[in-house]
Parts: structure tokens; C-alpha cells; sequence
């Protein structure tokens, strides 16, 4: 396929919803949509919405939000993100039939018989997104009023992010007692997720010529610190409302010195650091750099002044919130209920960082659910079997209907 005009057929709501969630995933899977390039995908998932007559549907930039409104008591949000990370040999995708080499022996095991989707995208997450499509043109009397968004700029900075920007621009345009954020999760819940922030630690040192390196002040060596006390921190698990945690802070880059015979005056060690929703980003960012650190987005280097780095230089990068379990909800208690009945899986942790944390900061209560195992997203062999679609679409068909 090719990114010009591209169209998801309707939806036969008569057809078996294999049929349909099969031809959705693969129509989505064929447009390219790496961050940054979502725009072609967007205007297919538009123009599908609106082609649907039952819903209102608006745009901001790339991220489209689509109303299923009728004053039916409860307000349910279902949210997916449509950019990819980069493709790596992995598109365009392609089916892949029972026996294919391709199909990893894990996804055989678990799946014997099923065909199963290769390519960039097909675990994170337009599995997830496909059955959102297809609940969107099948669900026409649900039980609940419901708001579908798609949004772009997931897999990058915080600030690109499109549920955070149309956030800004129209919080009016999202209400709700109960989210679900599609992230893959295998179909069972996980609840929650891991704050993060990422910024660079910085030893600052004196230049000179490296034949008379008295004169100056190796930066790269004093950086030895820096990676010694990362080495020395131990992985914390983290105990919040029923979940556990698993907490870790790693160095991702590292970078240092102008030229071969320069004694370097600054080193930096970039760290990334995911912490517990016991923590609120002032607490994590304390934890590192001391309380009364200056250091914030885009304000350049400021000295640590306590924490883990006290007495380098921190300058920030990225920060986005943790997000409690959200377990205690009733509608999230339901979903549970019915997904534990359909998986015999029980609510699980949130590792990584999701847009549930948009969502708790709005004071309604978020989940992660999705298809997919989130073990396979942005890898090479990233894949999905139809199986998972079917059982998504299930239980939330069971869910926001009976």
C-alpha cells in the first residue's frame, strides 16, 4: 500500500468480527505512520469515523477524536496512539500463515493455528487500534456514552505527544468516568504506570593540551563518579495500592571531549530514571538532585544540590508523570472482573510509562488494556496474532454493552 488517500472499508456488522478486525489491521498496518509522518493514517481513521453517521467527530493536528453521546449515565474513553517507532526491516508487514518461519515459537505456543500480523506496529499498538475501529462501527447501543481518541506522537518527547496537546488546546473536548489506554498488555490489565524523567548529568572540568594535562581537569574522569554510583544503586520494588512497582535509574548515553589531544572540560552522562507512583515528579526529581535543585526543562545546567548526582551539574530533558493503579474504581473493578473470567489473569503492575498518567491527572481513573504482548513492541520481529484482536474485542464488546 501506499500513503495517498488511503480508505479502511466499512464494517459489516453481519460479517463474523474476525473478518472485520483481520481486514481493519491490515488496511492500518499498510500505512506508514512513524512519528512525525501519523498525518496519512489520521485523515484513513477520520474519514472512517465520520463515514460511520453516529458519532461527532473532530480533529486536532493529527489526533482524532470521535463522541458516542446519548446521556446514558457513564462516560467511557478509549484511547490509542497511531505513531510507530522507526521501522527496522519490518515493513511493509505481511500475514503470516500456521508453519511460517517467520512466527516467533513463543507466539506458536501460544497461538497454534492462528495467523499472525509481522510489522512495525502490529503489538504497539494498531492491534489495539483496529479493534477500537471496529467497536467504534459496531457498538451502536452501548451501555455506556463513549469518546474514541487517536492520537499521534506517542513513541517521542513528551511535548509532541498529541493527547497531551489537544489536552492543552481542548480540555473540553474530553470527559469521562473510566479510560482505557490501549497499550499492549497481552489482554489483561495492567494498572497504572512508572513516572520518568531524563536528563543529563554533567562533571565540568578545565580544557588544556593533553601534552601538559596538569594544566587542566579531566572531565571524562570525573564522570567515573557518576557511573559509579549509578552501578552502586539497587533496582527498588515499590508497593502502591495492591501493585507492585519496579523502579530503576540507568545511564542511556554517554558523551565527552572535542578533540584527541584536548583534555576534556565537560562530560555528560545522559540518565533516565523510572519511578514508582508513589512519587510525584518533584519527589523523584528530589531523589536525584536535591530539593531545592534550579534545574528544570529548559533552563540549562544547574548544580545538584542533594540526591543521588549532588555536586554535578543536571540539566533536564523529558519529565511525564506516574499514575496510581486506578484499581479502585467501580468501572475499573467490572473490567477486571470480566477480564480475570476471560484470561484468568489478574491485574498486573504498569512498568513502562503510558498516557494512563494524562489521565489521572484529569481525575478520571485509567487502566492499560490492549493486544499484543508489550515484550515484543519496537522490536525487530514485532508481532501480533489475530486471536489477541478477537479476545480484545470480546471483552470490551461484553463490557460496554451487557
Amino acid at each position: 500500500m501506499t500513503n495517498a488517500q488511503q480508505i479502511i472499508a466499512p464494517v459489516d456488522c453481519d460479517a463474523a468480527p474476525e473478518e472485520s478486525l483481520s481486514r481493519i489491521f491490515e488496511q492500518i498496518m499498510g500505512v506508514y505512520s512513524v512519528s512525525d509522518d501519523e498525518g496519512p493514517l489520521s485523515d484513513a481513521v477520520e474519514r472512517f469515523l465520520r463515514s460511520l453517521g453516529h458519532m461527532r467527530v473532530r480533529r486536532h493536528g493529527d489526533t482524532v477524536i470521535a463522541d458516542d453521546i446519548a446521556g446514558r449515565g457513564q462516560h467511557v474513553v478509549l484511547a490509542g496512539h497511531l505513531d510507530t517507532v522507526p521501522v527496522a526491516g519490518n515493513f511493509p508487514p505481511r500475514w503470516l500463515e500456521p508453519g511460517d518461519p517467520l512466527i516467533r515459537a513463543d507466539m506458536a505456543a501460544q497461538h497454534p493455528g492462528e495467523r499472525v500480523m509481522w510489522g512495525r506496529g502490529a503489538t504497539d499498538m494498531k492491534a489495539s487500534d483496529a479493534v477500537l475501529l471496529y467497536l467504534a462501527a459496531a457498538l451502536r447501543d452501548p451501555k455506556y456514552d463513549l469518546t474514541y481518541i487517536f492520537y499521534d506522537h506517542e513513541e517521542v518527547s513528551a511535548e509532541k505527544n498529541g493527547l497531551r496537546r489537544l489536552l492543552d488546546a481542548h480540555r473540553d473536548w474530553v470527559d469521562g468516568d473510566f479510560a482505557i489506554i490501549a497499550e499492549p498488555t497481552s489482554c489483561g490489565i495492567e494498572g497504572g504506570c512508572n513516572g520518568t524523567i531524563r536528563f543529563d548529568v554533567v562533571a565540568h572540568g578545565v580544557a588544556a593540551h593533553s601534552a601538559r594535562a596538569w594544566l587542566g581537569d579531566n572531565a571524562i574522569h570525573k564522570a567515573a563518579e557518576i557511573l559509579r554510583r549509578l552501578q552502586a544503586y539497587e533496582p527498588q520494588d515499590v508497593p502502591v495500592d495492591g501493585l507492585t512497582y519496579r523502579e530503576g535509574i540507568n545511564a542511556t548515553l554517554i558523551s565527552g571531549g572535542t578533540g584527541t589531544n584536548v583534555i576534556p572540560d565537560e562530560c555528560r552522562v545522559h540518565v533516565n530514571y523510572r519511578f514508582a507512583p508513589d512519587k510525584t515528579i518533584a519527589q523523584a526529581k528530589a531523589l536525584v538532585m536535591g530539593e531545592d535543585c534550579a534545574a528544570k526543562l529548559g533552563n540549562g545546567d544547574h548544580e545538584a544540590t542533594g540526591g543521588m548526582f549532588a555536586g554535578f551539574g543536571i540539566e533536564m530533558h523529558d519529565e511525564s508523570p506516574s499514575a496510581r493503579p486506578g484499581m479502585e474504581s467501580p468501572l475499573a473493578q467490572s473490567l477486571a472482573a470480566l477480564v480475570k473470567k476471560r484470561t484468568g489473569r489478574d491485574p498486573q503492575a504498569k512498568l513502562g510509562w503510558t498516557d494512563v498518567a494524562r489521565f489521572t491527572q484529569l481525575g478520571i481513573p485509567a487502566v492499560n488494556l490492549g493486544a499484543g504482548s508489550a515484550l515484543l513492541a519496537h522490536k525487530r520481529d514485532e508481532q501480533v496474532a489475530l486471536g489477541d484482536l478477537t479476545l480484545l474485542a470480546g471483552i470490551l464488546r461484553e463490557w460496554l454493552t451487557l
